[in-house]
Formats: C-alpha cells, sequence, structure tokens
C-alpha cells in the first residue's frame, strides 16, 4: 500500500504549515465565486466537484503508477469523506445564499473549533496551556471579526441552521481523510473523495428542483479550480503533517481573508473590532508556530495522529 508521507523531516513539515494557509487562502475566495454563479447553490457545488474531478485524476497518476492497494477499510473509508464532503458542500452552499455571509462563515467554520477536539480525544491527550490558549485566542478573534454582521434572526434561521449542518458534515470529511492519510498519498484520496461526491451533490441539486446548466462558466470554473484542485489538495496534502490543532487554527483564516474579500468587493467597510479579530487569528496562528508550540509537529514527544494505527 502507497505510505503516507508522514515521517518527513522538518523542511516538509514547513512545506505543509505553508500549504495549509494557502489552502485556506483560497477556500475562502469560494463563497464570493457561488454567489456570482447563475446556478443554484448546490448545483454550484456539483460543477466545482464535476470539474475539479479529471485534474485531481490526472494529479494523482503518478502515485498510482507506483501501485495501489485499497483494502476495504480504506475504500470505505474514502467513500465516507466522498459523501460527508457532497453533505458539506450542499448545506454550505445552500447556507451561503439563504443568510448573512458573516452568519455562514462563522457558524460553517465551527469546525475550526471541533476537529481540534477530535485530535485531543484520539491522542487522549489533554490541550497544553498554549494549545489552549492559541485556540481561545484564534476563537475570540473570530467573533470579534464578524461580530459587527452577525445576526440571529428568524430571517436567517434556515440557512444558519445548514451553516451548522455543515461544519458537523466537514469535521467528519476532515476525520475521515485523517484517517485515509496515514496510509495513502494525498492525491489518489482527493481524486477518490471527490469522484464519490459527485452523484450525491447531483441527486441534492435535483431534489431542490435548482437550476443545473450555467450561462456564464467562469465563477465555476475559478470556483472548482481555486478551492477543489488547488484549495482542497493543498490542506489534505497538509493533513498528513499537521496535526488537528494546527489544521482548525489555520480554517479560522477563512473569516478573516472573506470579511477582506467583503470589504474590495461589496464595500462592507472594516471596523476597528474587525481589525483587532484579525489580528487575534494571526497572533493565534504564529503562536502555536513558536519553537514551545512545536510539538504539534514532528518534534513532538506525543505521537502525530498518523502514527496512531487504523481502528483505534
Amino acid at each position: 500500500m502507497a505510505q503516507a508521507d508522514s515521517s518527513a523531516g522538518e523542511q516538509p513539515h514547513r512545506l505543509a504549515f505553508a500549504a495549509l494557509i494557502l489552502a485556506n487562502i483560497f477556500l475562502a475566495f469560494g463563497p464570493w465565486m457561488v454567489r456570482l454563479a447563475d446556478v443554484g447553490p448546490v448545483a454550484a457545488a456539483f460543477w466545482r466537484i464535476l470539474i475539479a474531478a479529471p485534474f485531481l485524476l490526472l494529479l494523482a497518476v503518478p502515485a498510482w503508477k507506483k501501485g495501489l492497494s485499497l483494502d476495504r477499510t480504506l475504500v470505505l473509508v474514502i467513500l465516507a469523506a466522498g459523501v460527508f464532503f457532497a453533505a458539506d458542500l450542499a448545506s454550505w452552499h445552500f447556507a451561503i445564499v439563504h443568510t448573512k455571509l458573516a452568519n455562514a462563515t462563522l457558524l460553517g467554520n465551527s469546525s475550526s473549533f471541533i476537529f481540534p477536539i477530535y485530535g485531543f480525544i484520539i491522542l487522549r491527550a489533554w490541550p497544553k496551556p498554549l494549545q489552549a490558549g492559541a485556540l481561545c485566542l484564534a476563537l475570540v478573534g473570530a467573533l470579534l471579526l464578524v461580530g459587527q454582521s452577525y445576526e440571529l434572526s428568524a430571517a436567517h434561521a434556515r440557512g444558519d441552521l445548514f451553516a451548522i449542518l455543515a461544519s458537523i458534515f466537514y469535521t467528519c470529511y476532515l476525520i475521515a481523510i485523517d484517517r485515509a492519510r496515514r496510509v495513502l498519498a494525498p492525491m489518489p484520496i482527493l481524486a477518490l473523495a471527490t469522484v464519490a461526491s459527485v452523484f450525491p451533490l447531483l441527486l441534492f441539486a435535483l431534489a431542490l428542483g435548482e437550476q443545473i446548466m450555467p450561462h456564464n462558466w467562469t465563477p465555476l470554473i475559478l470556483l472548482s479550480l481555486g478551492s477543489q484542485v488547488i484549495g482542497q489538495g493543498l490542506l489534505v496534502y497538509s493533513i498528513g503533517h499537521m496535526r488537528p490543532l494546527v489544521v482548525g487554527l489555520a480554517l479560522f483564516t477563512q473569516p478573516a481573508i472573506t470579511a477582506v474579500i467583503g470589504w474590495i468587493v461589496y464595500g462592507e467597510a472594516l471596523g476597528v473590532p474587525d481589525i483587532i479579530g484579525a489580528i487575534l487569528i494571526c497572533a493565534a496562528i504564529i503562536l502555536i508556530r513558536l519553537p514551545s508550540g512545536r510539538d504539534l509537529d514532528s518534534s513532538s514527544d506525543q505521537p502525530h495522529l498518523g502514527d496512531v494505527r487504523r481502528g483505534s
């Protein structure tokens, strides 16, 4: 079976962190592209996956040529990842157009907090003070960042609910990807999980009666290449090297970037709380990368998730 490269040295870990940040930058542009698309939100998710699938399958060819041995358990994990990802995208894209962008951004990124908890549970270790402090700092920053525009109301209730559902499905997707990354290289995982999510997304879009065929392909192509090929590709790669806490903290950067996009594109002014929130998120990420926080990477005396045996 092709092995994940989780045993790489210090330099690959540095590259993995850079890949993680870059992944979130590309993913943060996704909601804007969904808003620009002239199809239904779930249909936009379908095209995001369908357009990306051939590119991802092509990128996975080098790993397949080395020989892949997929046992039944691994196949089921990858299929589950695809279904969870389809459910996440359907819920998230639906929320984007049925609630305020700030609501969808904050509630949809609840996985930033849930996924690190999974990491602490699977590693059977409570967070150290530095870890807990960085996570709380990022959470406060995210709340400040969208606090001025966040609003709970009956008009947004349906969209808010689907944003919360999206965060749960996305956490399940990340957990499935993490388990698969212990024994398989990133591109085959992403390619197979992407293919597995195509049909469920089409069914969701048809069930909602959405317009499927677009007139303007540009937003969908940018959404597919930016969010799925580049964004998810870099994210899946980095998950093989980084602990869930680092991944979760990096996910907090998406609300910050989305706020900047809203300021530039829609003229949504950034107030002092927004700026303070963005600074706190950056500080949390810097804090976790300090020498005393490197226990989250290869130098830790705790086991990496990749060292925890499957089925544990």
